[in-house]
C-alpha cells in the first residue's frame, strides 16, 4: 500500500516537473521571439542636442572691459553712450578725432596736418625717437598727439583741439605747439572761441629744450586771445600732467573737467616721495581740484557739449538756440 502511494506521488511530481519544463520552454521561446522583434522594431536613438543659452551681444560683438567695474560692454554701446560705462558711469578715454567729431555739430576743416616731427637731438632711449613716432602713428592713425578742427557748435563758429593720450602719452612736442598756436591764430583771426580738450603726460623728453619752449609759445598764444577778448575754454580729461598743465591747460577763461579726471603737475608718487606722506583719494582728482578752486565745474560727459555751448554763447554774446 505504501509502495503504491509512493509511486503515485513520484508520478505526480514527474508530471509537475514536465509541465514546468514545458511552460518554461514556451516562455523562453516567446521571450526570444519578442527580443528578436523588439531588436528590429527598436527606436533608433538620435543625437541629443545640448541645450545652451543663446549668446549675448557681449559674446558676439567686439567688447571692451570697464577699467572701473570690470564689466564687459560692447563697442557699439560704448560709442552710443559717449564712452561712458552704463553700469558705473566711469568715463573711458576717447581718441582725439572721435572727441572732436562728437563735440562739433559740423566740421569744416582741419589744421596743422602740414607739420611733422623731426629728430634734432638724435634721441635714443630704449628705442630711437623716429621708431617711437612710427609706432605711435601705426597705433593711433594720427600724425601727432594734437588734432585741431574748426566748424560749428550749434550756431557758433568754433575752433577746437584735442589731445590723444594714446599718442606717446599725449606729450607736447614742437608739432603739438605748432598746431595749438595755429589753432589760436585761426580763432584770433576769425574772432571765434577756442576750445581745448587736454589729456597729456607733459612735455616730450625726446625733443628736450624744443619741447619745453612750447610752454612759452602756447602761453603767449593764449595771452593774445585774452587781449583780443576771444573766449578760450579748457576741458580737462583724464589725465593732465606736466608741462601741459603748467601752460595751456591752466590758462583758460573757464576750466571744466570730467568726473574723476587726474589733474596735476607732478605725479602723485613723486609728491609722496618729496613730502614723505601718503596722499589719499581724491587727491588730484577733478572733484578735489573743484573744492580748492582750480576747476570751475566738473561736468558729466553727457552734459559737456550743452554746458560748453551755453558758456560760449554767454561769452560771445550770442543767442542761445537751446533756450
Amino acid at each position: 500500500m505504501a509502495t503504491n502511494m509512493t509511486d503515485t506521488i513520484n508520478k505526480s511530481e514527474n508530471q509537475t516537473d514536465e509541465q514546468t519544463t514545458g511552460i518554461s520552454c514556451v516562455l523562453k521561446e516567446s521571450l526570444a521571439d519578442k527580443a528578436r522583434h523588439s531588436w528590429f522594431e527598436r527606436p533608433v536613438p538620435g543625437i541629443k542636442q545640448q541645450l545652451t543659452a543663446p549668446l549675448t551681444a557681449v559674446e558676439t560683438e567686439p567688447s571692451t572691459e570697464c577699467t572701473s567695474c570690470h564689466s564687459m560692454i560692447t563697442n557699439t554701446a560704448l560709442i552710443f553712450n559717449c564712452y561712458v560705462c552704463p553700469l558705473c558711469e566711469h568715463h573711458m578715454p576717447m581718441s582725439a578725432r572721435e572727441r572732436l567729431q562728437w563735440f562739433l555739430d559740423q566740421v569744416d576743416g582741419e589744421l596743422g596736418q602740414e607739420f611733422s616731427a623731426k629728430d634734432p637731438l638724435k634721441f635714443v632711449d630704449s628705442k630711437p625717437y623716429p621708431q617711437r613716432m612710427t609706432e605711435a602713428k601705426d597705433k593711433t592713425g594720427e600724425s601727432e598727439a594734437l588734432v585741431v578742427m574748426y566748424g560749428k557748435l550749434r550756431n557758433l563758429d568754433v575752433v577746437a583741439c584735442a589731445f590723444d593720450f594714446r599718442f606717446m602719452g599725449g606729450s607736447m612736442g614742437s608739432v603739438v605747439g605748432d598746431r595749438f598756436v595755429q589753432a589760436a591764430e585761426k580763432a584770433l583771426e576769425d574772432k571765434t572761441p577756442l576750445v581745448c580738450f587736454a589729456a597729456s603726460g607733459g612735455a616730450r623728453m625726446q625733443e628736450g629744450l624744443l619741447s619745453l619752449m612750447q610752454m612759452a609759445r602756447t602761453a603767449a598764444a593764449v595771452e593774445r586771445l585774452r587781449i583780443a577778448g576771444v573766449p578760450y575754454i579748457v576741458i580737462l580729461t583724464n589725465p593732465v600732467y606736466g608741462g601741459v598743465t603748467a601752460s595751456l591747460a591752466m590758462l583758460g577763461d573757464i576750466h571744466l573737467a570730467e568726473p574723476k579726471a587726474m589733474i596735476g603737475f607732478a605725479g602723485k608718487r613723486v609728491i609722496e616721495q618729496t613730502v614723505r606722506e601718503t596722499l589719499q583719494e581724491p587727491f588730484q582728482r577733478a572733484e578735489f581740484l573743484l573744492e580748492h578752486g582750480v576747476v570751475d565745474e566738473v561736468v558729466h560727459r553727457h552734459q559737456l557739449v550743452d554746458t560748453t555751448y551755453r558758456l560760449l554763447a554767454k561769452l560771445c554774446h550770442q543767442a542761445n538756440v537751446d533756450a
